[in-house]
Order: structure tokens, then sequence, then C-alpha cells
């Protein structure tokens, strides 16, 4: 069966929408090739961009390096507002922190998305967001449910009709490492006495009498009672069976509608 929905397309539209966007940078952990933008009010000779060196340090005038990696943008103002007070060099310094460039924390989405590849973290970004960055899912390519691989070895299937349906218990947060690979879709065949046959979609709850709507309805002479499948048991081997209207279709099922006999 057609999807009804591109999940492309709804995506974006619930990303524009604010649903599982990008919270707060106050959120974001700094690390390694990040550019900030520093301001201390009242002091312009203490504003500067400085991007985290791989050792996870910035250098900052008059107090030198500060180390920043793993901390808030708000715990590095408190940091280095510190240093300035402690340092007797403002009384009551005011720092702001803001991240001009995302650099250090990087998710990778690959299979079937419209533009696979690595893409920066800017804040607590969750699946839908990433989803939607590397351009929606490929509506008849990509399966139904995809997997979150965390950067520690666990994994999380993702169901894709919940989570586009709404459901943020599919939308988890993603982190720095992880991976999420949207699949190729499994597909079914069928031939015989079907006006278009080939290779379809497997979509959940596939039925014969669905798998036969797919392949454009039975021809003047097909039918349905007359189906057989061909699938492979748990050793390999291709077995043969007649199969009902109601009977489930599984992944990479060759049907076969033979002429009625009347």
């Amino acid at each position: 069966m057609k999807r009804r929905r591109s999940y492309a397309w709804l995506g974006l539209l619930l990303l524009l929408l604010g649903t599982g966007a990008a919270q707060a940078a106050s959120d974001y952990h700094l690390g390694p090739g990040d550019l900030l933008k520093i301001s201390t009010f009242g002091y312009n000779d203490l504003n500067a961009d400085v991007r985290v060196s791989e050792s996870g340090n910035i250098t900052f005038p008059l107090i030198g390096q500060v180390r920043v990696e793993g901390l808030s943008t708000r715990d590095a103002e408190s940091l280095i507002a510190e240093k300035l007070q402690t340092g007797s060099f403002i009384t009551k310094a005011q720092v702001s922190v803001l991240i001009v460039e995302y650099q250090s924390q990087k998710v990778s989405v690959m299979g079937q998305v419209g533009k696979p590849g690595q893409y920066f973290l800017d804040g607590s970004t969750r699946v839908l967001d990433l989803l939607a960055k590397a351009g929606g899912v490929a509506d008849e390519a990509a399966a139904d449910r995809a997997v979150l691989l965390r950067h520690d070895g666990r994994s999380q299937v993702i169901d894709l009709e919940a989570l586009f349906g709404g459901d943020a218990s599919q939308n988890p947060a993603v982190a720095n490492g992880d991976t999420i690979n949207v699949p190729r879709a499994p597909r079914f065949y069928i031939y015989g006495e079907v006006q278009k046959p080939g290779a379809y979609r497997l979509d959940r709850n596939m039925t014969l009498s669905r798998a036969i709507s797919a392949g454009g309805g039975l021809t003047a002479r097909g039918s349905e009672r007359r189906a057989v499948v061909k699938r492979r048991d748990q050793a390999g081997r291709e077995l043969t069976a007649s199969i009902d209207s109601a009977d489930p279709i599984r992944e990479d099922d060759v049907l076969y509608v033979k002429e009625s006999l009347f």
C-alpha cells in the first residue's frame, strides 16, 4: 500500500512548528572546535570571539586559559566572571557567552534519508530534528522503523509512524557520536493475474488482499482464491503453499495469482 503521507514533509513541518526543536544553548555542552562570542558588560576590551581548543580550553584577556569543555554557556559565563573577579580585574563582572559555531558534537544520519551524512548538534537536538536536517525520510524506499545507535553501543528502535504522529516517546534526545539509521523497507513480490506485477513495499499488517491491491488489482481472469506464496523456512528451503485473503505477507514473499477455473 502506498504511503498516504510524506515523511520528509512531515518532518520539516514539525520542525518549523517547534516539535522536537533544539532547546536553549544552555543545554549544550561546549567542546573542541566550538566558536564562542564572549562579551563583558561595560568593558569593550574584554569582548572576544574565541574558539575552544583541542584541549578544551579558551584563551581570554587578563585571565589567560580557561577550561570550558563540558560546560554549558551559563556555566562558562559564571566561570569567566568568577576569574575576572577573583583576579581583582572587575568587581562585579557580567559576562555573556554565545555559541557562534557548533563544531564539537556530531551525529550521523544514514540510510534512506534525503541527505545522509554527519550533522552538528546545536543544543538539545532530538531524532526528529536530525531527520529534518537530513532532508526527511525517503517516502517509499524507507522502512517504517529506524534505529538510534548510541555511541556506547546501546540501540533503540524508533517507530517512525508513531514519531510523525506526535508520540514524544519516539523522539529521544541524541548525543555526540550517535547514529540514526533508516533502513530500506522490506519488499514482497507479486506476479501472475494482477494488473501491475512486480516488487512492492511491505507495509505493516499486509495481507494477500492488500498485496493484490498494491499490484493494481486482479485481471479479468485472476482469482484471489487461487493465489499461492513461495517463501523460505528457517532452514532456507523454499516452500510453496496456498494463502487466504487475510493471511499476513512476510518479507521477500513471492505471490503468484493464478487464473480462475471458471
